[in-house]
């Protein structure tokens, strides 16, 4: 019992800072500027709402994690209220391929910030190499084990949340020091698919379902955690987009969205302000791809056990399983180095919207063995539903072909699931209790 009790390495302070290491990462920082192109002058509510539908699905988080604690996280929960079918086996490749698409739009931010300490002639190289060390250190982080991941997490959040709150205290300052002139000049419908163009900042919050069986004291540390970190992160993003929107023209934000936050800092820190940001989008970025590959290698992990993907997923070196490790790292380094991931983020958060309400779902279906209250995650399903079709709607209209970039993966996800099915005869594990 006691070797058991000193396996459970990760405390509150380490939950949370996995939960806001895994959101406050690129999407603040590589997509706030979209989001002020959509959102002008109401950019804050757009945070704001994206916020409240991450909350309420928390809460079906909160509850499935301390009933169900596994490495797979949302993989498990999916897999304990709708069985390990075809429709489940094809969400938790979803979820996968969502991971693999989010750690590459990580590092792609990563590399891109590190190379503008360069000159402009090496940036483009850079930018490759830059993004490919990243990834393959934070791996070998990963393979050391989930102590060392909260370590880590807890030192990089800590600094990197630090550096904003600079930016967020001067600049709530400056913008006192000026008459207030709020402008809202976008439509709700515009500010609702604004704010779920940039829900993919908040996405990280869920990794802290895969940390479950290493906390400590769980049925009390998992559901602070999650609230917490999710709560933080809303206000962290209103007063960021607030200042933004305020000490900057809209036209300047648009013109720079690639690193919009640290343009919004020189008006009142000057290039010292710019450089500040650049490093903590540099420690966000670095930190996001940390905690998200600790998740990651877990749903592979956790897929392969239930039998939805090959066998040699399933098996673990010095506990740990790191084949789906090394092969989600090895695709996140052809996608980030291959393709364009502007629009691929996008389709990110609609993909995590739609797994979100498959959580939502879970929970509903589970509320007896979860101790929950059911309306609250019917609450979450109904708000994932309307904030994807207002994505699905904003993007059909501003920008088509994107639409094909989802399909593909949808239809990515399920090929995979059937074909696998199909072919191999593995058996399909019931799920435990």
């Amino acid at each position: 019992m006691n070797d058991v009790s000193s396996e459970k390495s990760i405390g509150y302070l380490s939950a949370v800072s996995i939960g806001i290491g895994g959101m406050v990462g690129g999407g603040i920082f590589a997509v706030l500027g979209l989001a002020v192109e959509i959102g002008k002058g109401g950019t804050p509510i757009a945070f704001g709402l994206a916020g409240i539908v991450a909350l309420i699905t928390s809460y079906s988080y909160a509850k499935l994690s301390v009933r169900y604690p596994s490495e797979g996280g949302t993989v498990e929960f999916l897999n304990q209220a709708f069985g390990s079918g075809l429709v489940t086996g094809g969400l938790n490749i979803l979820l996968w391929l969502s991971y693999v698409v989010m750690l590459s739009l990580y590092a792609y931010a990563f590399g891109s910030y590190g190379s503008t300490f360069f000159p402009d002639s090496m940036q483009a190289v850079l930018r490759h190499v830059l993004t490919s060390i990243i990834i393959v250190s934070l791996t070998v982080v990963n393979i050391v084990g989930a102590k060392v991941v909260g370590k880590l997490e807890t030192w990089i959040v800590g600094f990197k949340v630090a550096i904003l709150l600079i930016f967020i205290g001067v600049g709530i300052w400056s913008v006192k020091s000026q008459p207030f002139q709020p402008t809202i000049s976008s439509n709700p419908l515009q500010l609702v698919a604004g704010g779920m163009i940039i829900f993919l900042a908040y996405e990280g919050f869920e990794l802290i379902a895969n940390t479950a069986k290493d906390v400590k004291n769980p049925g009390k540390t998992l559901p602070c955690a999650y609230y917490s970190a999710v709560v933080f992160v809303i206000v962290l993003y209103v007063l960021i987009a607030f200042i933004t929107v305020e000490t900057v023209s809209i036209d300047s934000i648009i013109q720079a969205k690639d690193y919009a936050l640290a343009v919004a800092a020189k008006p009142f820190l000057g290039n010292f302000g710019f450089n500040l940001i650049a490093v903590a989008a540099l420690l966000s970025t670095a930190s996001a791809i940390n905690a998200t590959l600790y998740g990651a290698s877990r749903v592979s992990f956790t897929i392969a056990k239930d039998g939805e993907l090959p066998e040699i997923l399933e098996e673990k070196i010095w506990n740990r399983p790191i084949e789906g490790l090394l092969i989600t790292s090895a695709l996140t380094l052809i996608v980030a180095n291959t393709f364009n991931l502007a629009s691929i983020s996008i389709m990110g958060s609609a993909g995590f919207l739609l797994i979100f309400g498959a959580v939502n779902a879970s929970n509903a279906c589970l509320y007896q063995k979860t101790a929950s209250y059911r309306w609250i995650s019917i609450t979450g399903i109904i708000v994932c539903s309307i904030a994807l079709f207002t994505l699905i709607w904003y993007t059909l209209n501003n920008s088509p072909k994107d639409i094909f970039i989802l399909a593909f993966m949808l239809c990515s996800a399920f090929a995979i699931e059937a074909i696998y099915r199909r072919f191999t005869g593995r058996y399909i594990k019931k799920i435990h209790e």
